[in-house]
């Protein structure tokens, strides 16, 4: 088959070689990375320092609006899909995103005020529906702009991941800076500029995206239905969403029996369609998916304590002459920007002499790295004396490890998940996948509640409780990496990668157009 260079979707022309559109969605999604992880580098010091949440109560509230921001892509993906189209929800979550950010700038008086509480609860219901149909939608424009045999489809995911990446480096650096130096609204006002900026590169754009992303039915989109055109019935079931998540992010224990009763229902309806209806090397791959989905469940949890407890840890018991502690948030998207080349060659040149570890095999040392990671902040902070502020170094350190850990399982997950399942249910695992990480994300809220200084007592007690907690979850983690690694062959062998053929690859590829080039898990920089 050709692999051509010039395409029909090349008639607004060319820059470095790739559609002008690639460079729309490049520049509107490092503005809403901007905007998402500057409100979340502040996100916990919002919590604890002005609305006056303990710490634990402020690490659950952190868990299930995180975990919330995952679930929402279902119903942004399926709406898209099915009626809306693409580029009108990305143009819709734009819009709520933008509203969302500028009221999280509306401080109240802090503490416990009702109707202050009431206005920031809705500013993250609306980021929280926002992202849903944002994140779900802009990536998969970006493969619209490229025929499935285009040569170049993985360099625009990798130049379109250095959007993402770029985006939360800068939002982490320059929120943060404004929010701890200058007071909240600040940090959340700029953050609310640059998702209007986001907005209006895409607004502008529009021309350059040459009809990608359309709604499949344009008629039956303008038709009415109650009375309303199905548009705008639409666009009111997102604003309900924004109500049912308004409700629910004040409702933590909701977020986690709804991950808890949906995940045991997907796992069984995968496992179930698994046993009975597929053959048996296609029931194995399963099986394969599934073990690593679960692993990437205790992932998340442990790697998301950055935005929460870490974030805590760095704010009080760290020596930063003087810099704000959630500008330590951009450390993990930095260190991505530098190593996630590196990795790639990595693996080319292993693979190149059958050096190369499986899958499994990479998911067991992400687990290592991370454990490490933690088990190197304790031995640094008690090293320095537990009365004394840790050396900025060891901050480094983790942030360092837990990324060199991600960049093993995450973009792996994501490659694995679209080689192993069939085309048929390329879209179900892949959101078994995501849906895993907002378990994670929950889970994490959970541990970082366990930190809460709250519950010690003493000189050093608080620093020392959470030195615990990262202690225990570290050695959790190494042994659970260990185990990964010990049965990685046979998780390797119910894979049957002798056997899968180029063909299946690319039916499931373009279900889910193509996740695994952009490199990195979109939570974490594109939850």
């Amino acid at each position: 088959m050709t692999k051509a260079y010039a395409q029909p979707g090349d008639a607004a022309g060319t820059f470095l070689g790739h559609p002008k559109g690639l460079f729309v969605l490049f520049f509107a999604e490092m503005w809403e990375r901007f905007s998402y992880y500057g409100m979340r580098a502040l996100l916990i010091f919002y919590l604890t320092k002005h609305w006056l949440f303990s710490d634990g109560e402020s690490g659950i509230i952190y868990g299930a609006y995180t975990a919330l921001v995952y679930i929402t892509p279902v119903l942004g993906g399926y709406l898209a899909d099915k009626w809306l189209g693409q580029r009108k929800a990305v143009l819709y979550g734009a819009v709520l995103l933008t509203f969302g950010h500028f009221i999280m700038g509306f401080e109240g008086d802090g503490g416990q005020d009702p109707a202050s509480l009431n206005i920031f609860w809705l500013a993250l219901a609306f980021i929280i529906v926002g992202s849903g149909f944002l994140k779900a939608n802009i990536s998969v424009i970006v493969g619209q702009l490229y025929p499935r045999t285009d040569v170049r489809r993985d360099g625009a995911y990798t130049i379109f991941y250095m959007g993402i990446n770029l985006g939360a480096f800068l939002g982490s650096l320059l929120c943060g800076y404004l929010g701890e130096t200058y007071g909240w609204a600040y940090g959340f006002g700029a953050a609310g500029f640059g998702m209007l900026l986001g907005l209006i590169v895409f607004i502008w754009g529009k021309p350059l995206l040459l009809g990608r992303g359309e709604a499949p039915d344009p008629a039956k989109l303008a038709a009415p239905v109650m009375g309303i055109k199905l548009e705008w019935l639409l666009y009111l079931v997102g604003l309900v969403a924004v109500g049912v998540c308004w409700w629910m992010v004040q409702n933590q224990a909701i977020v986690g029996t709804l991950l808890g009763v949906a995940g045991a229902i997907l796992v069984a309806y995968v496992i179930f369609t698994a046993v009975v209806k597929l053959p048996r090397e296609d029931r194995d791959r399963i099986f394969a998916a599934m073990f690593l989905i679960l692993g990437s469940i205790l992932f998340w949890a442990l790697f998301e304590q950055a935005g929460s407890s870490l974030n805590l840890f760095t704010d009080r018991y760290v020596d930063r002459a003087g810099v704000p502690a959630s500008v330590f948030q951009s450390l993990n998207a930095g260190y991505i920007v530098l190593l996630a080349p590196l990795f790639a060659a990595l693996w080319t040149w292993l693979g190149r002499r059958n050096m190369e570890p499986s899958a499994p095999a990479k998911f067991g040392l992400a687990m290592l790295q991370l454990g490490l990671g933690f088990l190197v902040l304790k031995w640094g902070a008690e090293a320095a004396g537990i009365g004394n502020a840790t050396p900025v170094l060891f901050i480094f350190l983790i942030y360092l490890l837990h990324t060199t850990g991600e960049l093993c399982l995450s973009p792996v997950g994501l490659s694995a998940m679209n080689r192993l399942a069939p085309a048929h249910m390329a879209s179900l695992i892949m959101g078994t996948w995501f849906f895993a990480s907002a378990t994670g994300n929950f889970a994490a809220g959970l541990i970082a509640a366990a930190t809460g200084s709250e519950r010690a007592s003493g000189e050093g007690a608080g620093k020392t409780l959470v030195l615990d907690v990262y202690q225990t979850i570290g050695l959790w983690a190494i042994g659970f990496g260990v185990l990964v690694i010990l049965v990685s062959p046979l998780i390797k062998k119910l894979m049957h990668l002798d056997t899968l053929s180029d063909a299946d690859e690319l039916a499931g590829q373009g279900e889910i157009g193509e996740p695994q080039a952009a490199g990195v898990h979109p939570q974490t920089k594109g939850a």
